[in-house]
């Protein structure tokens, strides 16, 4: 489903490039936001339960704190690279800034696959990440938060490592708990129901009424399955679902064209929204190649799993049908695909905005933390949709304002606020 011939690293720093040109700032803030302003290789030995000695590659990157703490996720994948966190720190900074949250950017990731790895591997795996890691953290410094292939259990293992090594309760230093235990009530849908939120933004400014529209989705994980779930509760018919089958280690398109139920299909999907075939297959979806979701006669695709997924070799299998590409996923089209979307004239609701619902929760959960005071389920999503709304509607009306691609709007507001923000500081 990926495709390798593009560096993340280097197509976030050509979309930073390019906006940085429009906007004219110096060399010396083109330097300081082009690449991590920390990094931090290290490497985790992990005792396995056959009583060998494993050692996993681990990274911990901020890009940013020029507006606050960094902030981002911490990815366990057999596939990571250092150039992918780069990448994702970099695009978390922007996130946190187009939202207008007091957070900067950090990622970190460790090379490994969970779904092979025991339980107690996986706890002590998290438990090392931490013990070398942990000067390095904390809700004033860097605050860490699930990604790909971790969960609110890690979450939970990074914390009481956290706490036992510095001897204080501290459940602001990271974000993603579960519910009584520091989490926030809403965390679980924010990312896929913010989401749905810039797109039901967007197709109000288009006059398209979103239960007259049809959608395709990549992926069907947290975020696109809470997507998947709002999209269908506003009246929209999901038409395919494409997701990796953990079991046949391939990627599927699961169609039905009278509508998929989103619920349904959650009930028959792993922990790592791995849709199980033959249960599908008795629900009366069809089972087509794991690409043939981006070629369904769609009037939005929604694609929410992995990076570089929409390039110029796949452009041309879009249906002509397709009016909206909302980016759930982080980094999904490579930029040399933007060109193609400007000359159909699609409307793209660009990934850092359009994602941005998971981080602005997760800061509504270290603020709650931190004052020791939770908020109802209603208030955190009325505050999510309120935020969200705000932030689509700055990048529109920029973009409309000043005649822009939707994505660069979306960095020419967020990079502003970084370079203002470092320029304030002194640091340029």
């Amino acid at each position: 489903m990926s495709a390798t011939n593009y560096n993340p690293y280097e197509n976030a720093q050509a979309q930073f490039d390019k906006v940085a040109a429009m906007l004219g700032l110096d060399e010396g803030t083109c330097q300081l936001l082009r690449q991590p302003q920390q990094e931090v290789h290290f490497t985790i030995p992990v005792k396995m339960d056959d009583g060998t000695t494993k050692i996993f590659k681990a990274f911990r990157f901020q890009h940013s704190t020029a507006r606050g703490p960094a902030k981002g996720g911490i990815r366990f994948h057999p596939h990571e690279t250092a150039d992918t966190v780069r990448a994702l720190s970099m695009w978390m900074t922007w996130k946190c800034a187009v939202v207008d949250i007091p957070l900067g950017g950090g990622k970190g990731g460790v090379i490994c696959d969970p779904r092979t790895m025991s339980q107690g591997e996986q706890e002590r795996l998290c438990r090392g990440y931490i013990r070398h890691l942990w000067k390095e953290l904390g809700n004033t410094v860097d605050v860490p938060a699930p990604d790909v292939m971790t969960n609110g259990q890690h979450m939970m293992w990074f914390m009481d490592e956290y706490e036992t090594i510095t001897g204080q309760h501290v459940p602001g230093m990271i974000t993603g708990k579960p519910v009584g235990l520091g989490g926030s009530l809403g965390r679980t849908e924010a990312t896929g129901f913010g989401v749905i939120t810039c797109l039901n933004e967007a197709l109000k400014k288009m006059e398209l009424p979103i239960e007259k529209t049809t959608a395709s989705i990549q992926g069907f994980g947290n975020v696109a399955e809470y997507a998947a779930r709002k999209y269908t509760a506003l009246g929209g018919k999901l038409i395919a679902v494409s997701c990796w089958n953990a079991t046949d280690k391939v990627a599927y398109t699961f169609r039905k064209l009278t509508g998929c139920n989103a619920e349904e299909l959650a009930s028959i999907k792993d922990s790592f929204g791995s849709i199980d075939k033959e249960k599908a297959i008795a629900l009366g979806y069809e089972v087509l190649p794991g690409d043939a979701w981006l070629s369904q006669d769609v009037d939005i695709i929604i694609p929410a799993a992995l990076e570089n997924q929409i390039t110029p070799a796949v452009f041309g299998n879009i249906s002509k049908t397709v009016k909206v590409i909302c980016e759930a996923a982080n980094g999904p089209t490579t930029p040399d695909c933007d060109p193609l979307i400007q000359e159909r004239g699609l409307m793209l609701v660009p990934d850092f905005l359009c994602n941005a619902g998971g981080v602005t929760c997760s800061y509504f959960e270290q603020v709650q933390c931190n004052m020791n005071y939770f908020w109802t389920k209603e208030e955190v999503l009325e505050k999510l949709d309120s935020a969200m709304t705000k932030a689509f509607l700055d990048v529109y009306e920029l973009a409309q304002e000043k005649k822009l691609y939707m994505r660069d709007a979306a960095y020419t507001i967020a990079i502003n606020r970084v370079a203002n923000a470092a320029k304030v500081r002194g640091w340029v």
